[in-house]
């Protein structure tokens, strides 16, 4: 029998070295640096859920009242750190997507249908088998993820 892991809250990059590829991608896409931008980073590098580019607009707006950040900067900011692989995101079809930094290890998802909470998860029997049938089938994965929809505990019992 396997085990499994749920404990993902260690970052496999330090926040320094995090704000520097930030910063070397601004640059490259010809955008300033912004305390906004920057605070977006941080907030989801602090953060251990999965957060929609609303419910971050909220955490900044909470933490940093005087802070000037629009929804627009968030939805921006998000977008060019998942081109960039800096985040991840699930997708929920018209309820939008929700965010996490991709600085984490490798870790698969469990998602309910019904309240939306997501538990993240990694079993090495599953990795295993997915990496054995890649190359039975003679493919090179590179990367992959895997999202398991369904009702969580405590919403089958409500």
């Amino acid at each position: 029998m396997s085990e499994v892991i749920t404990d993902f809250n260690d970052r496999t990059v330090e926040y320094e070295q995090l704000l520097n590829d930030f910063k070397s991608l601004l640059k490259k896409n010809s955008l300033k640096f912004t305390i906004q931008r920057e605070v977006i980073l941080e907030t989801l590098y602090n953060s251990d859920e999965h957060l929609t580019p609303e419910s971050l607009h909220h955490l900044i707006q909470e933490k940093f009242p005087d802070l000037n950040t629009g929804i627009a900067t968030v939805y921006r900011t998000l977008s060019l750190l998942e081109d960039s692989d800096m985040v991840t995101s699930l997708s929920f079809g018209a309820q939008g997507k929700k965010y996490e930094l991709g600085a984490k290890n490798h870790h698969d998802h469990l998602i309910c249908t019904e309240c939306g909470n997501i538990t993240e998860f990694v079993d090495e029997q599953i990795e295993d088998r997915q990496q054995h049938i890649a190359n039975e089938l003679g493919f090179e994965m590179k990367d992959h993820s895997m999202q398991i929809y369904g009702i969580c505990k405590n919403c089958q019992q409500k």
